[in-house]
């Protein structure tokens, strides 16, 4: 396996501290029998191959398999914004989802001054469209229940 950094390190802990869960002494007796642990490469890691040929994790309850250290995030995930369905749609103060009508962009000529302005007006997405919507804009705040 590849390393995981360009150059290694020494881990130097006292002979006191142990990350090993209950039970486990792999760690603890890593740390009595030396004093740094060279975290060179991912198998260096996870396995901790030179204690297994000696026979020292053998002799733990918990040596069934090595597992690898795994680092957990504490954040969780944070959902994204559609920009573009965000600048489309607006939500009134009961909270209806609304939008522009189509046909006001251009080609205005040939339309009625009434026409017109029925396309100028904000008209309310069919329900049927309300899950596409939200699923685009998580953090809208919308009534389902508005009719």
């Amino acid at each position: 396996m590849a390393s995981l950094t360009m150059a290694s390190f020494a881990l130097r802990l006292p002979p006191s501290f142990s990350l090993a869960p209950r039970g486990s002494a792999r760690l603890a007796l890593l740390n009595a029998a030396a004093s740094s642990l060279k975290l060179g490469s991912v198998r260096r890691i996870s396995g901790f191959p030179s204690l297994q040929s000696r026979g020292v994790a053998a002799a733990s309850p918990l040596a069934r398999s090595p597992r690898p250290l795994t680092v957990v995030s504490a954040k969780g995930y944070k959902m994204k914004t559609h920009k573009a369905s965000a600048k489309r749609f607006r939500v009134t103060g009961k909270g209806k989802i609304v939008r522009r009508r189509a046909g006001k962009q251009h080609l205005l000529g040939k339309k009625n001054t009434k026409r017109k302005l029925r396309l100028s007006k904000l008209h309310p997405v069919n329900r049927s469209d309300y899950d596409n919507v939200i699923g685009a804009l998580p953090y809208l705040k919308v009534n389902r229940r508005a009719k």
